[in-house]
């Protein structure tokens, strides 16, 4: 039996790999940060399954603690290394980026170290980011595109980056970059926008929230779904060579866009509910993001199953339901409303 070791595995990402990998035959073995909250929500049903079957096993550690890491790399042994945690939301990395810049670099160099120090073939993913790109450019994006980040949560994707291809390089370690375009879910953070607005949308058609508050509409993005993309993740690491690659799909859509689908989905417009509200406008704005995923269709035999429209409709589905359940706890006095109207 294979094992994975991933990094971020109480995240939207970590939550879809967990669950491909464990469904290939993997043994999983993932990392949370410590805290004052146990924050497994994603994943309570994966642990609940296959927690006791020792199938996924989890310990506390953290990105900046490199000899944590180190110490649990020897002891799990692990065939494949994956790199998912950051702090990963680009408007909080410039209120903190000190802390986001941090986990972006002293971690993955800390991992690349551990799996260099090894002594046994180890597969390394390095999660990149599309906002590596910077957003000037309307044209497709590929492996070869200039890097010209806008943001400290970008700046420190590009340096791990860089020395994920480094250690590659210098060590002949299987290292691989994924530079994976926006990618979106029923698990997706609640203050990104895709979900932000799903979000509302549930609670306004329940009659809990007014209104949804909203920066840029006009931001464009390549938005995939995230259970496409973690099986992306996969077909890299099982590549005859380490390489770097653009997963998207090719297509380019805005917030408007976005906003259009999922509130027709529930006989509403966007327009009778949506507020600009100036401190979601970034400082330094990405207008544009459009990937060219071309090489991973071809080498990879990948390709996004899920539409753009299929995957707002299918968030606003989840959100509905959620919303729902929300109306009868905040009835009974069960939880308080912590969102803003």
């Amino acid at each position: 039996m294979k094992k994975a070791f991933i990094t971020g595995v109480t995240g939207q990402d970590g939550y879809y790999l967990s669950k491909f990998l464990i469904d290939k035959g993997y043994e999983v073995h993932g990392t949370i940060r410590r805290s004052s909250t146990f924050n497994t929500k994603r994943i309570d049903e994966l642990i609940s399954q296959y927690s006791e079957k020792k199938i996924l096993n989890l310990y506390y550690s953290d990105l900046l603690d490199p000899s944590s890491l180190n110490s649990l790399l020897q002891n799990i042994q692990p065939d494949e290394v994956y790199n998912l945690a950051a702090q990963s939301h680009v408007a909080v990395s410039f209120k903190n980026p000190h802390f986001s810049v941090s986990t972006s670099t002293n971690g993955p160099v800390s991992l690349l170290e551990s799996v260099k120090n090894l002594g046994k073939e180890i597969k390394y993913y390095q999660a990149s980011s599309s906002e590596m790109y910077g957003g000037v450019s309307t044209d497709y994006l590929d492996e070869n595109s200039i890097f010209d980040p806008k943001s400290p949560y970008a700046a420190g994707k590009v340096f791990a980056h860089h020395m994920t291809k480094i250690y590659r390089e210098s060590y002949n370690l299987f290292c691989v970059n994924g530079i994976l375009f926006n990618h979106e879910s029923p698990e997706r953070g609640e203050t990104f926008v895709t979900r932000k607005i799903t979000r509302g949308i549930g609670r306004i058609v329940h009659g809990i929230q007014n209104n949804i508050s909203l920066g840029n509409l006009d931001a464009v993005r390549d938005w995939g779904f995230a259970g496409d993309y973690v099986e992306a993740m996969w077909l890299m690491m099982q590549y005859k060579e380490a390489d770097d690659w653009v997963i998207a799909t090719g297509e380019a859509h805005s917030v408007k866009e976005f906003l259009d689908i999922s509130f027709n989905h529930v006989g509403l417009k966007w327009e009778d509910y949506v507020k600009i509200d100036e401190k979601y406008i970034r400082p330094n704005e990405v207008n544009h993001l459009l990937g060219n995923p071309n090489k991973a269709k071809n080498l990879l035999d990948w390709k996004p199953k899920v539409s753009f429209e299929d995957l707002a409709v299918m968030m606003v589905e989840s959100d509905l339901k959620l919303a729902e359940q929300e109306k009868v706890l905040l009835e009974k006095n069960l939880i308080s409303k912590t969102w803003e109207d």
